[in-house]
This record gives structure tokens, sequence and C-alpha cells, in this order.
């Protein structure tokens, strides 16, 4: 595997702003600034925002510039309603057609999650989103159609940037998510696609509902 180049750690370290919130929706990124902020030349930093628009963290505008993506109710709606179609399609197939490997990945990748929950030195809740991210990709990898889990995972890759807004935001982050989890991962095992699939959307609707509680506050308070 080559190694990671310079403008991929640079588009690295431009995500974990924005995630972080250190840098802001709308906010303009003058290559100046960027230069100055990570330490590299203007290169990179240029080639990174290209990266970055096309997975549409930011907006890049030729001549005029470029802009951390904004935050809007319309594209969370739009991303949890093809989220909400594509993974009930997803768990299905993967119910149907998951081996062995990957009832064990799904066990795995749940108990990797609990450890976070229940951590005895205190809740790590950028690991838990990280471990959260990963549940979701294993739990429907184990589908047929791979153009279909393309698309999952290109909107969950959007979807994380809203997350990270929410929590940064004052989301309470990962207080009853793991139930849910637990009761998805028992119905994927006992191979009840339908409840499964019905257990998932009923979750990814309430992660929308609970984003766009923190959108609207924010939008009062501006």
């Amino acid at each position: 595997m080559p190694s990671p180049t310079l403008t991929d750690k640079v588009a690295k370290l431009i995500i974990q702003d924005i995630l972080n919130g250190q840098l802001q929706p709308d906010e303009k990124l003058v290559v100046a600034d960027l230069k100055q902020r990570y330490d590299v030349g203007a290169s990179p930093i240029r080639e990174a925002l290209v990266q970055l628009s096309w997975s549409k963290y930011v907006n890049l505008q030729p001549q005029k510039g470029c802009w951390v993506a904004p935050i809007n109710s319309d594209e969370l709606n739009d991303l949890y309603e093809s989220l909400r179609f594509v993974s009930s399609v997803l768990i299905k197939q993967a119910i149907e057609g998951g081996d062995e490997n990957w009832e064990l990945a799904v066990l795995t990748s749940f108990h990797k999650l609990s450890r976070i929950q229940h951590a005895k030195q205190g809740f790590n809740w950028q690991e838990w989103e990280e471990r959260q991210h990963l549940f979701h990709v294993v739990l429907l990898e184990g589908a047929r159609s791979k153009n279909m889990f393309g698309f999952f995972s290109d909107l969950i890759a959007q979807i994380k940037r809203y997350r990270y807004y929410a929590i940064v935001n004052g989301l309470e982050h990962g207080s009853s998510c793991l139930d849910d989890y637990e009761q998805i991962m028992k119905l994927v095992l006992a191979k009840d696609s339908e409840q499964a699939a019905q257990r998932l959307d009923a979750h990814l609707e309430h992660h929308r509902q609970q984003i766009q509680t923190i959108i609207d506050k924010q939008s009062v308070a501006a």
C-alpha cells in the first residue's frame, strides 16, 4: 500500500478541523492562512481542497475561492432519506448472504463499541463516533450490491460532518445508542431481516431528528 502523500495528510488535517469545529460551516478557506496553520506549501493545500470538494466537505468556486460546506436542513434530510433507503436494502442482503466471518465481524465491532461506552477512564466521544461509524459499515458490508454499498459509504461520510457538528454544538452522544445497536445486532444474528431493517431505520431517523434539533437551535441563536 503506498504511503499517504502530503496532500492526503493535509486533507485529513482540514477534515479533522472541520469535524471538531475549528473550521466553521461557511468559513472561507484562504490558502495563505492554511499554509501558516499547517506549516506546508500552497500546492498541497490547493490539492487537498480540491479533494475535499469531491467529498463535499468544502465548496470550491473557481476564481472566487473555497469555503467550508454549509450545514442545512434540506441536505440533512436528503442524506438521511437516501441512507435509510439503501440501508434497508443492504441489511437484508447482508443477512441473506453474510457468512460466519461477517457475523463475527458484526459481533467484534459491537464489542469494540460497547467498550467505549463503559470505559473506566471516561467516555471518549470521538472514539465512540469512529467505532459507531465502523459498526454501521461492518453491519452492511456483507451485502452483495457493491455499487449500493459504495453509495452508502459516501452517504455516511457526508453525514459524519453533520453528526460532529451536532455534537460540538451540544448533542448528547452515545447515551441511548448502545441498546439500539445491541438489538440490531441480535436481530441480524437471528436472521430476522424485516425486524432488523425496521430497527435500523428507526435508529437512523432518531439520529436525523437529533441533528435537526441542534440545527434549529443554532439557527435561532444566530
